[in-house]
């Protein structure tokens, strides 16, 4: 795991900088503004600070000694990998949350095994035993313990144990003796968010307008996702926009997003055919943005999935003289039960790709589902929703904020 920090004038410029010393494989770990040093600091504008991770094979982790826990550790060539001081703001006191939920843990149960003769102490006996393997063996089982104590806690906030197991493999193979716990906290804090990977998120056509398709099961929120981004976009950042629904079966949901459109004061259209699709394209050339609500429905109604197919399929073909620039987001509640959620991304990915979308998350308390079904669709998360009110009550995925939930942390 390879731990860097980047500054630049803007986030962007930070993260090319990263990009072209490490590669585009990085993935970001924190965002924030710093002030310039120096005699005419206050008169310079601020800086960025992006600090990035990359998972490196080649990497080797030396020993770690209690006496140098404030101190970085370091690849052979030099590169920072971890700091504990910026962990610890990162995991804003995670560690000393874990530490103490550990020392209230229970002892486990230990099985007794028959009793061995007790040889004659000789100084060679001695020489075997010294005091120095007895701490080392108590160590040992006190890392043991708390690295139970972190898979337990994923288990507890909903991660499935096929990759809970993952992640504990890897931390098993990098532990060392006299390693303390914020290292090991730290570790599979990287590697949590090394799993979820690049963060999506709508990006803009190269030419022509982009067309943004909204799909999922039926009660997730699909309508009042799209009125949130539909918002930002329109007043936010003064893009232009319309809405399209081709969500015929339910009256409410086409009035739904029609009271949006009128109250954004932009196009709205109900389709009911590609063709129609088509037609609404062209006539929006001019904008930047199209969004398109689908119907809900059920996984299992195969011919509903089957008139979602040919319509995504639609983008595929030229409307007038352009190629259509398309996104689909798959839209999922976490209060879903996961294995619903396994048959709703498999069936999804049968007719079309996608970047991932959850909502409700202020409707539950554990977050696992988020890393499952990422992992199991190996599709990025874009955005997460946290209730009713429009256009507020949306953000972009954040993987910190995610993982350090799921390790444990306040909500």
């Amino acid at each position: 795991m390879i731990i860097k920090k980047f500054v630049g004038k803007t986030e962007e410029e930070a993260v090319e900088a990263a990009k072209k010393e490490l590669g585009n494989g990085v993935v970001i770990m924190n965002v924030k503004n710093v002030k310039r040093k120096g005699l005419f600091a206050a008169f310079r504008s601020k800086q960025v600070e992006v600090t990035v991770a990359l998972e490196d094979e080649r990497e080797i982790i030396a020993p770690v000694h209690r006496e140098a826990v404030q101190k970085s550790a370091t690849n052979r060539e030099g590169i920072h990998l971890t700091n504990t001081d910026n962990i610890e703001k990162k995991l804003d006191s995670l560690q000393t949350l874990l530490e103490n939920r550990l020392q209230n843990a229970p002892e486990p149960v230990k099985e007794e095994k028959p009793k061995k003769p007790v040889a004659e102490a000789t100084p060679e006996n001695v020489q075997k035993k010294p005091e120095m393997q007895e701490e080392k063996s108590m160590e040992s089982k006190e890392q043991d313990k708390f690295i139970r104590l972190l898979y337990n806690t994923m288990i507890d906030n909903g991660v499935d144990e096929k990759y809970a197991n993952q992640l504990m493999e890897d931390i098993e193979k990098s532990k060392k003796p006299n390693m303390p716990f914020d290292y090991i906290l730290a570790n599979i804090y990287q590697k949590m968010i090394l799993k979820f990977g690049k963060i999506g998120g709508i990006t803009p056509a190269s030419k022509g307008p982009k067309v943004i398709l909204f799909v999922g099961p039926t009660g997730v929120g699909k309508t009042t996702t799209i009125a949130k981004l539909a918002s930002y976009y329109s007043v936010e950042e003064k893009k232009k926009v319309a809405l399209l629904t081709a969500d015929t079966y339910r009256i409410a949901a086409a009035e739904q997003l029609r009271t949006y459109a009128n109250i954004l004061e932009v196009p709205f259209r109900v389709i009911y055919t590609k063709e129609e699709l088509q037609d609404a394209i062209a006539s929006f050339h001019e904008f930047d943005y199209i969004f398109v609500d689908t119907a809900g429905h059920s996984y299992k109604n195969e011919q509903q999935l089957g008139d979602m197919k040919v319509l995504l399929d639609s983008l595929k073909e030229t409307v007038g003289e352009n190629t259509v620039e398309y996104q689909c987001f798959l839209v999922l509640s976490v209060t879903t039960q996961y294995r619903d959620l396994l048959k709703i991304v498999d069936t999804y990915k049968e007719i079309t790709g996608f970047q991932l979308i959850f909502t409700k998350i202020d409707e539950t308390s554990t977050l696992g589902s988020i890393l499952n079904i990422k992992l199991a669709a190996d599709s990025s998360v874009a955005y997460v929703t946290y209730g009713q009110n429009v256009p507020d009550d949306i953000e972009k995925f954040n993987p910190q904020k995610t993982v350090k939930q799921l390790l444990g942390g306040k909500h």
